[in-house]
């Protein structure tokens, strides 16, 4: 038995096909199955039923899955482990970010990056956080960060709990609204369209009970984008009206061209962001530097 072997079981139990196994490893099916059957041989039994087009484990087959994912999760961290031994300081980091945490994260730390560390490499992605979330048990990404109320615990997840943020609604400087001087209520900025970035069932939940049903997200929020800052830049341009992380607006309340509306009732409850690691992973020395970075930017 080798770990090869246990490597062609894995792919054939998560493909169901010995067909589409060979292709994803690069084998030709032959060789594939006779893989297998060493396998079966030397443990004496058979591991997978070959039942039509369909191929499934046995209860031993699943038996020997189970070890084998651990075992195989282990030997690549061997290899991980070595091969940062040998880079040091350099090698690379793979980061996904949410919405929030890439409007206010990703150019500051690519300048951090090429300040102070021009020899590790940086790749930022964006993007829905399922697919983030496969690209990280993939081990295609070292980490994410994301609103923790977006994500559910999981054994092989290590989330460490960040800064919560202060969220509100912010309009450009000349907007009717702000004509009246006083707190406006929800139902004044439904008169202009509500930009957002998707939002979780909890903070949809907070709005409501703040609000009332008529702030429900599904139905109020008219300008959806997971970019905040194409919906702070149409904010600027327009009459709408954002709802999100303050911290994303800092800049253009700074210079006068956004401004913050009070409402009334206030909206007090922001979003909490947490770093995602794959547990039990080896990090890349690099991922020091992105911790240290995120707990210090993820502040109001």
């Amino acid at each position: 038995m080798n770990l090869r072997q246990l490597e062609h079981l894995l792919a054939v139990a998560e493909t169901g096909s010995f067909s589409r196994a060979a292709e994803q490893l690069h084998l030709t099916q032959s060789a594939l199955s006779r893989s297998i059957q060493v396998l079966e041989d030397e443990l004496g039994a058979r591991l997978i039923d070959r039942t039509g087009k369909r191929n499934e484990l046995t209860p031993l087959g699943e038996a020997v899955a189970a070890r084998a994912r651990r075992m195989v999760f282990d030997a690549a961290e061997l290899r991980r482990s070595a091969e940062l031994l040998k880079e040091g300081s350099v090698g690379a980091i793979r980061v996904g970010l949410g919405s929030g945490p890439g409007a206010m994260l990703t150019t500051p730390f690519l300048v951090h990056m090429a300040q102070q560390r021009p020899g590790v490499r940086v790749s930022i992605t964006s993007g829905a956080i399922e697919l983030q979330l496969v690209q990280l048990r993939q081990r295609t990404l070292d980490a994410l960060v994301i609103e923790v109320r977006n994500i559910a615990p999981a054994p092989d997840l290590t989330i460490e709990r960040l800064a919560e943020m202060r969220a509100g609604f912010v309009c450009r400087s000349g907007h009717p609204l702000l004509r009246a001087g006083r707190p406006v209520s929800f139902d004044d900025m439904l008169r202009y369209p509500l930009a957002s970035t998707p939002l979780s069932t909890e903070v949809a939940h907070t709005l409501v009970d703040r609000f009332g049903p008529r702030a429900d997200p599904q139905q109020a929020v008219s300008l959806r984008c997971d970019d905040i800052m194409s919906l702070i830049e149409t904010v600027k341009a327009s009459d709408a009206i954002y709802l999100g992380i303050m911290a994303a607006a800092r800049a253009g309340i700074a210079t006068g061209q956004l401004v913050k509306l009070a409402t009334d009732p206030e909206l007090i409850n922001g979003p909490r962001f947490a770093l995602v690691t794959l547990a039990g992973r080896t990090e890349a020395p690099a991922m020091g530097l992105f911790r240290q970075f995120v707990t210090e930017r993820l502040r109001d």
